[in-house]
């Protein structure tokens, strides 16, 4: 009687018949140890930069000024006290009305002026356009100490000193140049051709630029828009210098006022700083969606 013997692919291989196919890690796929350490870094990063956050709205539940010295104690006596204080018995509204007015009315006429310089040196070729966007950048070389003077003798002649729109023109000489260019490199990435169909269609060119240009550009109008709010609404030296009115301080300016040769009220300056933080956020909210496309488009061209 004789026997068959069978041999199996493992017998022939060596290898045990149960033994699964490595997988094969695609193109530009991490392995799990760097996934580990990349979103290990993301955490760590996160917490860096939400710890001066948290601490200092931590320090404005404070009750006593001092207690920044002593931080552990804050725990066993937090209050609302001092933001109750800042609500009630400081030019907190005033000092917000002031800077509404001069954020809101410096990002409108700063992108406004910025859009349409930055649209007219990316389409249209005029006698030293390239020269005006360098002369643009030039302004920004000159310190604020080197500008305060001169600016101060030119609102001083047109009794604009203490006024809103003086203190906007300000911003908005510091804010059209960047935002200037930043337009312009993002106007350099929309299509030519875009603008000749809105001529082809009998558009004039300010009615290509709003109704064609303009909707294709909100990324970019978005981080005009943001920078040009960041800027007006945290500068200090030209608001302290044009603005002699208590109440037409802006925030930044307001803060100072807990601040004196003596004494500092810091739990005061914390419990206001949380509560300036709350503008600021609610615009960065808005404007979120565009920022990343409108930071990195600009330079992709020119």
């Amino acid at each position: 009687m004789s026997t068959t013997t069978v041999e199996t692919p493992g017998a022939v291989t060596g290898q045990s018949p149960a033994a699964a196919p490595r997988r094969v890690r695609r193109r530009g796929e991490s392995s799990p140890a760097a996934r580990l350490v990349s979103h290990g870094l993301l955490i760590a990063a996160s917490l860096i930069a939400l710890f001066p956050v948290a601490w200092l709205v931590y320090l404005s539940l404070g009750p006593d000024k001092d207690d920044y010295l002593h931080p552990g104690g804050i725990w066993h006596k937090m209050t609302f006290d001092n933001y109750s204080f800042v609500l009630q018995h400081t030019k907190f509204f005033d000092w917000l009305q002031t800077t509404l007015i001069v954020t809101l009315g410096t990002t409108a006429i700063g992108v406004i002026i910025s859009a349409t310089t930055g649209y007219a040196v990316s389409r249209m070729r005029f006698p030293g356009y390239k020269k005006f966007m360098w002369v643009l950048l030039v302004t920004q070389m000159f310190p604020v100490a080197v500008l305060m003077v001169p600016m101060y003798q030119i609102l001083s002649d047109l009794q604009l000193i203490d006024t809103y729109l003086g203190l906007v023109l300000v911003y908005c000489s510091t804010v059209v140049p960047y935002c200037a260019w930043l337009m312009k490199g993002y106007f350099d990435t929309i299509p030519f051709e875009i603008d000749e169909a809105g001529r082809v269609d009998g558009l004039s060119p300010f009615g290509t630029f709003a109704r064609l240009i303009l909707p294709l550009a909100k990324p970019g109008l978005a981080v005009a828009a943001f920078y040009s709010f960041l800027t007006a609404f945290g500068e200090v030296a030209f608001a302290s210098t044009f603005m002699l009115s208590d109440t037409k301080y802006t925030f930044a300016v307001g803060l100072q006022t807990f601040v004196s040769e003596h004494d500092a009220q810091r739990n005061l300056m914390a419990a206001t700083a949380v509560l300036i933080a709350i503008p600021v956020s609610a615009f960065f909210y808005f404007v979120q969606k565009n920022l990343v496309t409108g930071l990195t488009a600009g330079g992709t061209k020119g």
